[in-house]
């Protein structure tokens, strides 16, 4: 008996298998708090050049008449009247009354120290470390380095959790996971701190991808699209905690290390969790596998054959490689289409995550909206991926998202300030359409690819999505490089065109929803013909 079947005897998402399905989730909700805690801990409030003495210069906003003549005459503005946050005029004003006036002709010169505005954070890595002006990079390359930790955890706890099974490998990257995240809280310096994020990175992709394998094993094909959709409302139930906690914890080694503590209650789940019956047949320990799969039942009031497994039960033919699909123009086209769309798709979701710092506004509105609208997203996934289809649904939110973000360059330069909400509102819609399509890609491909290689082509899709992830806070950090105010629009520009160049390419990949799945390299050639 195939291990399918004995899945449909068990039934498609008994109690037995949701009990089981919504314990793995959990750890997605400290997964997703882990990976955007930097749109709050990493992020650059307002700032000025530090100025000599006289004033007792500590405070971004000047306190008094005097010592506010002595900013205005030490500091430059902006065309947008800010002043500088790099630069200062090459004066030292010892002496400043009601009548000093700035030289606008004098020289400029680069500042080593500065004044930060503490209105919203006492306190980010950011100002803590000076990663501003000639350092702003590096707040990119954190990021960064985050992604490909996600990248080499990918692999790395994939080969892992072969070798030692689901539940030892989710518990090593669990393990890992709040190790690296609490170490974060006590990085003193920017190196330390990159190490425990990219280990917190890793970690983040082993016990996301344990889980989710760990729980949908024992799903039912008709119910894995629920199942895969389900879990990133767990991934938004930590989204909207990190930022109530945010909201009341103002100083980034606090927030980090809040956020990073209670996830030592998720190793409490290990005492719940069964090995994976599928690894157990594969790796021969079938009576234990039995166990498991009778306890299923038991729970699922459901008889099972005496009789359970054979050579075949976990037989699902030959497989090949993923080059195999570069074999004929078609397939060659339809998997570049498809890898594209995953690095498209992981850049803009990360990548508008990321920026919402940099939208203008209330910080913690924006990413509060932003949280909201991929609930709505996953909502309408569930509601539409079986009626419209994949390529109609995925293509719709790609353009969606895209255009949605193109449009916000008019907001943003011909509008004044009392208009960004519209811009807001425009990076809001982009992310829906974003998110919605994160949910769609992983399934369509998923169907598109033929089973004789739907693994290692998987894999495959996954690494470019790492790809586009490690790009994105480059993408996103385009406005702390380009001034004014076409730099902040700039990053949603980029995002929104690789996301209509992606949705329209999509349009030629062939639909999936009710048809025969491809299962040889020349079903695919013939698929959608």
């Amino acid at each position: 008996m195939k291990f399918d079947e004995i899945i449909e005897i068990l039934g498609e998402f008994g109690p037995y298998q949701k009990r089981l399905y919504y314990l793995v989730c959990l750890p997605a909700i400290s997964c997703a708090m882990q990976m955007l805690v930097t749109v709050f801990t990493l992020s650059i409030p307002n700032h000025r050049c530090h100025l000599p003495d006289p004033y007792n210069d500590t405070s971004y906003q000047p306190r008094g008449l005097l010592h506010q003549i002595y900013v205005n005459n030490s500091i430059p503005r902006g065309t947008d009247g800010k002043w500088s946050s790099c630069k200062r005029y090459d004066v030292n004003l010892t002496r400043v009354t009601e009548l000093t006036v700035v030289d606008v002709n004098a020289s400029q010169i680069e500042c080593h120290k500065w004044v930060y505005d503490t209105s919203t954070f006492d306190d980010t890595f950011i100002t803590e470390q000076n990663m501003i002006c000639e350092d702003a990079l590096y707040r990119s390359h954190a990021n960064m380095i985050t992604m490909a930790g996600l990248l080499v955890g990918a692999f790395g706890f994939g080969i892992l959790s072969d070798v030692i099974g689901r539940k030892l490998g989710l518990l090593a990257s669990v393990s890992l996971h709040i190790v690296g995240a609490i170490a974060t809280s006590f990085s003193p310096n920017f190196t330390v701190f990159v190490i425990c994020r990219f280990f917190t990175g890793a970690s983040n992709a082993g016990t996301f991808m344990s889980a989710f394998v760990l729980g949908v094993e024992l799903v039912g094909q008709s119910k894995r699209t629920f199942a895969a959709i389900i879990i990133q409302q767990f991934w938004c139930i930590g989204l909207f905690i990190l930022t109530i906690l945010a909201f009341f914890i103002r100083d980034w080694s606090t927030l980090q290390l809040a956020i990073s503590v209670p996830s030592v209650l998720l190793l409490a789940i290990f005492w719940f969790l069964p090995e994976s019956a599928r690894w157990l047949i594969s790796r021969g320990k079938t009576e234990k596998a039995e166990k498991i799969l009778r306890k299923a039942a038991e729970v699922n009031k459901v008889e099972l054959p005496v009789k359970l497994f054979d050579k075949d039960t976990l037989h699902s033919g030959p497989e090949a490689k993923v080059s195999q699909m570069f074999t004929s123009p078609v397939l060659l086209a339809r998997t570049l289409i498809i890898f594209f769309n995953w690095m498209v798709v992981s850049m803009v979701y990360y990548g508008l995550g990321l920026n919402v710092g940099n939208l203008g506004g209330d910080i913690y509105i924006n990413f509060t909206a932003a949280n909201i609208v991929e609930v709505i997203s996953y909502i309408l996934c569930i509601l539409l991926l079986d009626r419209w289809g994949r390529k109609a649904l995925h293509c719709t939110s790609m353009l969606l998202g895209g255009i949605a973000c193109i449009l916000t360059i008019f907001p943003v330069l011909y509008l004044d300030k009392s208009y960004e909400w519209i811009t807001i509102t425009l990076s809001m819609i982009g992310k829906l359409g974003a998110s919605a399509a994160f949910a769609i890609i992983y399934i369509f491909s998923a169907e598109l690819f033929p089973t004789i290689t739907r693994n290692s082509a998987m894999g495959a899709s996954s690494f470019f999505a790492r790809i586009g992830g490690m790009l994105c806070p480059y993408i996103a950090d385009l406005g702390t490089i380009v001034q004014g105010d076409f730099g902040t629009a700039l990053p949603l520009l980029v995002f929104g065109g690789a996301s209509v160049a992606a949705g329209l390419l999509s349009l030629l990949l062939p639909e999936t929803l009710n048809q025969i799945l491809p299962e040889t390299i020349e079903d695919a050639k013939q698929f959608g013909k």
